[in-house]
């Protein structure tokens, strides 16, 4: 990969919102393309960037993310510039031999390179006990291994009367094999935290039927030979997405049955009680 675009702020100084909007953009066009292939990444976006907006200056912001594969740059940092903010690169050993394979898509000038702290597993984070006000787990709980690790580290971690944020896709292909280990429903996941200690709030969906069908085709359209997938996805993008996003966003609900949804991705808060 090459040398960063934007490099970090000097101390004392801060990103402008010009800056972070820019970062944002690249990362839902560029990192997670929302609009045309991983429509669940919005949620986790907007999340980020209200959290950055609600939370103190100063506050200690822990955030655990697989950094390696965009050359060991937190996507996160940017947004909390005003914080006191690290974060783990959560890599496995065996994304080593991959090294930054997703380098190209932060090859813009808009992107705001921030490196990660230190990376390590999570089973030895380095971190001490409390430490952080707000810890984040953006799209990290199904590519760990250790499960009963990975819940205790970030109990450990957070202060008592701090929070735990937790991003995690429903509708996901395997990817980043083999590290890529389940997927937990909302409700598991509450189940989870409450068992590490945590006490989650509700849950935040993002995404419905029509979306994950439009998501299904945007990966299917990498399996067609290279000759035949220029003429399907402009069938594709052209007739059949809009049709597609436009019933996801008027028809959310199941008309036959009850108790059932179709989320793509889901977001929870959780709190450690004081």
């Amino acid at each position: 990969m090459s040398a960063p675009a934007q490099a970090e702020p000097a101390e004392g100084e801060a990103f402008s919102q010009a800056q972070l909007d820019g970062h944002f953009a690249v990362l839902a066009e560029r990192v997670f393309q929302v609009e045309i292939k991983w429509p669940h990444f919005r949620l986790l976006l907007n999340d980020i960037r209200s959290l950055a907006a609600e939370v103190t200056p100063g506050m200690r912001v822990v955030s655990l993310e697989r950094g390696l594969l965009y050359g060991g740059c937190s996507l996160m940092a940017p947004a909390f510039h005003h914080c006191d903010f690290l974060s783990i690169d959560c890599s496995p050993d065996s994304a080593d031999d991959r090294g930054a394979y997703n380098g190209a898509m932060i090859d813009d000038p808009r992107f705001l390179f921030v490196a990660g702290t230190h990376r390590a597993p999570i089973e030895a984070t380095g971190l001490g006990d409390g430490i952080a006000d707000l810890v984040l787990v953006p799209n990290l709980v199904h590519h760990i291994a250790d499960q009963t690790a990975l819940f205790a580290e970030m109990a450990r971690i957070t202060r008592p009367g701090g929070q735990v944020y937790v991003f995690e896709p429903l509708v996901r292909e395997l990817h980043q094999m083999p590290d890529d280990y389940l997927r937990y429903t909302p409700f598991g996941l509450q189940q989870v935290l409450r068992a590490a200690g945590l006490a989650p709030g509700d849950f935040t969906l993002e995404g419905g039927p029509f979306s994950a069908v439009a998501y299904c085709w945007a990966q299917a359209l990498e399996y067609l030979p290279v000759d035949q997938r220029e003429v399907m996805a402009r069938w594709f993008y052209e007739e059949q997405f809009p049709q597609l996003m436009d019933w996801d966003a008027r028809y959310t609900e199941n008309l036959e049955r009850k108790h059932t949804a179709f989320p793509m991705s889901f977001s929870i808060i959780a709190d450690k009680p004081a």
